[in-house]
């Protein structure tokens, strides 16, 4: 659904008025194009350790203008803080006091990306105190950004350096217009296996992937999504969106499976289905799911049931028997669909907050598993999203959720696609177990 205050407020008088009212005044976010420059503008390096000395080589081998030190009045596309050689709180002063000195020259769409590490794992107290402090600067600093900037972390794990490949790779989806609906996030980068893509336009070339629920709404753009991103697409989806799901299918050229995922053998199904059609199976996205919103004094078993039987407990069920069958070829790649809810709750929605932070759970303790299969899994958290069942919300609590984050706007199931493809590509490889929220910072939970 259009959000039409939002474009009322970006053109003629209505941007004036809102702006002397002091109305929210939602940006239009700069989003991916292919063929697109990464950036609006030059990227400004601050750091004076060896890893933002790496980081800058990197960067030009992108064909993107890089600075080092601040040039005054000079329109920037990007700020990169590389902070992970901090070992006392009063370190964080120069770099983020240097990057407040920019911040009124970065270009609409800008983006902001420090680099850390995290303050678990080291016995020296300052240190984690300084790693720490990162978090609550930068996600401040996120709220503060305007134009549809956005700010957001990477964190290095133990034996990562701020070269490697994962970095790189999270770093690039961080400063691209993929990542315009993520903001005050943070990525934590292992030492899992990651390749950059010899095409950043498509960076899932060879690639199949099967995406459940795929007959509407964030499932369809997720399949279109990835197509477009060069994988092959099995869409899946129940008997009775048999229709919308052939469309979809035939829009972009995949094979549509009718399937109930709530079935015993659905994984075996999908497995089969891979093997005979594709050889194989690379991606695997769970997005389907149900609501059956009530209080919990009203709620039933069959209410409760029914929707951790699709959100959840079909997952954990599809997920043992693709391991088993051997139809994941080498590095798999597993994302499910979890949501602000799992997090900071929502009224009426026990049993959907429930199953969504079972997905969270789940995530986490899978990751073992398929970093020994040579693959990863993880979540993203959509937040307002502006789709077919939030059109139905009553006006005034639509547009109150639109204007709840940093972004002040929802988003957008692109938005979502975006951060599934990534995380399905084998630049993300050195992610696993973690949940991505794609919220525009809400101010709804962490």
């Amino acid at each position: 659904m259009a959000d039409r205050y939002l474009d009322l407020v970006n053109a003629g008088p209505a941007k004036i008025l809102a702006k002397k009212l002091g109305l929210p005044q939602p940006a239009v976010l700069r989003r991916y194009r292919p063929g697109a420059p990464l950036l609006p503008g030059p990227v400004l390096v601050l750091g004076s350790g060896s890893g933002a000395d790496v980081l800058a080589k990197e960067l030009l081998g992108w064909d993107l203008d890089v600075r080092r030190h601040v040039a005054p009045k000079e329109r920037l596309g990007g700020i990169v803080l590389v902070l992970d050689e901090l070992a006392a709180p009063e370190e964080l002063a120069d770099p983020m006091l240097t990057a407040g000195s920019s911040l009124r020259d970065l270009a609409p769409g800008g983006r902001i990306v420090t680099i850390s590490r995290p303050a678990t794992g080291t016995g020296q107290p300052a240190q984690a105190a300084a790693r720490q402090a990162v978090d609550g600067a930068l996600r401040s600093l996120a709220h503060e950004l305007r134009g549809g900037a956005t700010g957001n972390g990477i964190v290095l794990g133990e034996g990562v350096d701020a070269g490697a490949p994962a970095v790189l790779g999270a770093l690039r989806f961080l400063l691209s217009g993929r990542s315009a609906y993520v903001n005050g996030q943070f990525l934590l980068v292992g030492s899992g296996v990651a390749s950059l893509p010899a095409d950043p336009d498509r960076p899932l070339a060879g690639k199949v992937a099967v995406v459940t629920g795929a007959a509407r709404g964030i499932g369809a753009a997720i399949a279109e999504t990835l197509h477009r991103d060069g994988a092959r697409i099995i869409a899946v989806d129940v008997p009775a969106a048999g229709e919308q799901l052939a469309q979809v299918a035939n829009r972009i050229g995949a094979t549509a499976l009718q399937l109930d995922i709530t079935a015993a053998d659905a994984g075996a199904k999908i497995a089969a289905h891979a093997a005979e059609r594709n050889h194989g199976l690379d991606i695997v996205v769970h997005n389907a799911g149900i609501t059956r919103d009530k209080l919990l004094a009203n709620m039933d078993q069959a209410k409760w049931d029914s929707v951790i039987a699709v959100n959840l407990a079909s997952q954990l069920r599809m997920n043992e028997q693709l391991l088993a069958s051997g139809v994941l070829r080498e590095a798999p790649r597993v994302v499910s669909l979890a949501s602000t809810s799992g997090i900071a709750g929502n009224r009426g929605q026990t049993n959907y907050a429930a199953s969504k932070a079972g997905i969270i759970g789940m995530v986490r303790a899978s990751a073992a598993a398929f970093a020994d299969a040579g693959g990863s899994i993880n979540a993203v958290a959509p937040g307002f999203i502006e789709t077919d069942m939030t059109a139905r919300m009553p006006f005034v609590t639509r547009e109150v959720a639109r204007r709840l984050s940093s972004l002040q706007q929802g988003g957008r199931p692109l938005d979502v696609a975006e951060a599934v493809s990534f995380l399905a590509s084998d630049a993300a490889g050195g992610i696993n177990g973690q949940t991505l929220r794609v919220c525009g910072q809400s101010m709804v939970g962490a």
